[in-house]
């Protein structure tokens, strides 16, 4: 059986990637090892697909009272599962890109937990234009909400696979060094036979949304010579919007 392929379990990926980009109430206690944390990326569009899952729920829930209400609360509960962690990533990657200094100065903002003029308008943002998509793509939410969140977590473990880090030592550095290649690459075949069993076209979000991850990889090369957690944050937030909006024309085709 799967989790039966290694030394240790592959059910410790599964539960580490759970408690990494969520705040599901998981207490089995994994080792935060190389091991555990490679085998974690296998499952990142799996737990990026039970997130959009659950704010379709909140959305079928409160609905019933109307579509503005039943939006704001599948929104507040996606906010709420990961703990705003990839919203504060998003701040702190504007507040230093938008700082406009040098590597060394630009890494010291982002680690500042102050937040800044440019980090607030980013999070003003990001929650408004995912407002009014969600509300946009309410007929077909469940589908949707949750491709487009599985998505942007298999982006992420394909740049944590393959991209640089900029400082060392932080989370996403670990990520970087536990060597995740292979079993983010396996993740990502999976997820992508799915796809395409569900519906080949829906492979255009996908395909956008890691080219919104390869411009945002530039730009980090440009800015600090490569990525940290908050960059990380920052991308799956615009890879999540990409394909929400993509999935907006999509839909048209259908």
């Amino acid at each position: 059986m799967l989790w039966n392929t290694s030394e240790d379990k592959m059910i410790d990926g599964l539960i580490l990637a759970i408690q990494f980009l969520t705040r599901l109430p998981i207490k089995k206690s994994v080792e935060f090892n190389k091991t555990n944390l490679s085998k974690s990326t296998f499952f990142f569009p799996l737990v990026g697909v039970i997130i959009g899952s659950i704010g379709s729920l909140c959305f079928y829930m409160f609905s019933h009272l109307n579509e503005y209400i039943g939006t704001f609360f599948a929104l507040v509960s996606m906010i709420a599962l990961t703990g705003g962690l990839h919203l504060d990533g998003l701040s702190d990657t504007c507040d230093g890109f938008f700082s406009y200094r040098d590597k060394d100065r630009v890494l010291e903002i982002m680690k500042d937990s102050r937040i800044g003029t440019f980090g607030v308008i980013a999070i003003v943002l990001d929650i408004f234009l995912k407002y009014i998509l969600i509300f946009s793509i309410q007929e077909n939410i469940f589908l949707i909400l949750a491709l487009s969140y599985g998505n942007s977590r298999l982006v992420i473990s394909y740049i944590m696979s393959t991209k640089k880090v900029s400082r060392k030592g932080g989370i996403g550095d670990m990520f970087h060094r536990s060597n995740p290649k292979k079993f983010a690459f396996m993740g990502g075949i999976i997820y992508i036979i799915l796809l395409l069993l569900i519906n080949p076209i829906y492979l255009i979000p996908l395909g956008l949304s890691f080219l919104a991850a390869e411009i945002m990889a530039k730009l980090s090369y440009k800015k600090i010579d490569g990525f940290t957690g908050d960059v990380y944050g920052a991308t799956i937030e615009i890879a999540e919007i990409v394909s929400l909006m993509t999935f907006l024309e999509v839909i048209k085709w259908i």
